[in-house]
């Protein structure tokens, strides 16, 4: 506790003395919240969590939910989140798990699993900011580093690790908060209490119950993007320390502080890099991916132990490309 006070009162102490460019990063972490994380996020935000709160998550399943379960065998509420997990990007996977899991529509094994595997940077991002930054031409086997080892990832650890995750009902019939089997020991004490008191009354009328519902998710979200936007201003700040240091920033530190600010930091100049640090996704990443799951009883060493896999396998995969395409590695 003693080293992480005067870490803070050196932090403290180099904003007061190098107030512009203190301000300088903390304006880049606002400007990448507000121009890139609101208008991405709160959207989904809002409406993965009215659908929660309705129970409308199984039947959005059902889009996919034919194609996920022969191979994974979970349940719907399960194959809901790898959904959004998976098109909605970081740190919506974490969120939705969380809300989930608080509302007992999924087991915490269950919530372990999707942790291991759902949480990565979406594919707009990628797509739109990533790869054009890194002036890359091809897209497959990008798109195949970034998700499809995740989706290997989770298709292994279902039937290693999670080999004892709930079965998919047999009979089709909705899984219900009953059938999910947890007890009330399984939730934080105060995540008991947050969830008793954000239920509606059994008895109010459907547009009575959809509005409140509205209400409540506008409400969770904007909080959860403001802590979001938070953690963003203060990984970018923690540049200021090797500015100060060095007359520099460090680019090869800027992305594993916060991935965005990192990125345009370091251009195209070490895509390999940036590839594997878009994989594990910053230390700003995991502390936002902690601010989602906060209220709960799931842990955040092992989603960090599974990034930390993750980011090894994509870096094998990139090898393998190295070593049996040696002329289009990277291109």
């Amino acid at each position: 506790m003693i080293l992480l006070t005067i870490f803070f009162l050196i932090l403290c102490a180099c904003i007061l003395t190098n107030s512009s460019v203190s301000l300088s990063y903390a304006v880049l972490g606002l400007e990448l919240w507000f121009q890139k994380m609101i208008p991405a996020l709160l959207p989904f935000m809002i409406l993965s969590g009215v659908m929660v709160r309705m129970n409308l998550t199984e039947k959005a399943a059902s889009i996919v939910y034919p194609i996920v379960k022969p191979l994974y065998k979970v349940r719907k509420n399960v194959c809901y989140a790898m959904l959004t997990g998976f098109l909605c990007g970081f740190p919506m996977g974490a969120k939705v798990v969380d809300d989930l899991y608080l509302r007992q529509m999924i087991t915490k094994r269950e919530a372990e699993f999707l942790l291991a595997f759902c949480n990565n940077i979406g594919p707009v991002y990628f797509c739109s900011f990533a790869l054009p930054l890194l002036n890359r031409k091809f897209l497959l086997p990008y798109l195949f580093g970034m998700y499809g080892i995740p989706l290997l990832y989770g298709l292994v650890l279902r039937f290693t690790l999670f080999k004892d995750l709930s079965l998919p009902q047999q009979d089709g019939r909705r899984a219900s908060l009953v059938c999910c089997e947890i007890s009330p020991k399984q939730l934080a004490p105060s995540a008991s209490k947050q969830l008793s008191a954000a239920l509606p009354p059994a008895q109010m009328p459907l547009g009575e119950r959809l509005l409140d519902e509205i209400n409540q998710s506008i409400n969770a979200s904007v909080q959860s993007i403001l802590t979001l936007g938070g953690y963003m201003i203060l990984f970018n700040l923690l540049n200021l320390l090797p500015h100060i240091l060095l007359g520099h920033s460090l680019p090869l530190l800027a992305p594993l502080l916060e991935i965005t600010g990192g990125l345009g930091m370091l251009g195209a100049s070490l895509p390999l890099y940036s590839l594997l640090a878009l994989s594990f996704g910053g230390m700003s990443c995991i502390a936002q991916t902690y601010s989602c799951i906060g209220n709960s009883d799931l842990s955040i060493g092992g989603y960090i132990l599974h990034k930390i896999i993750l980011t090894l396998l994509n870096g094998l995969f990139y090898l393998g490309w190295l070593l049996l395409f040696p002329a289009s590695f990277l291109h």
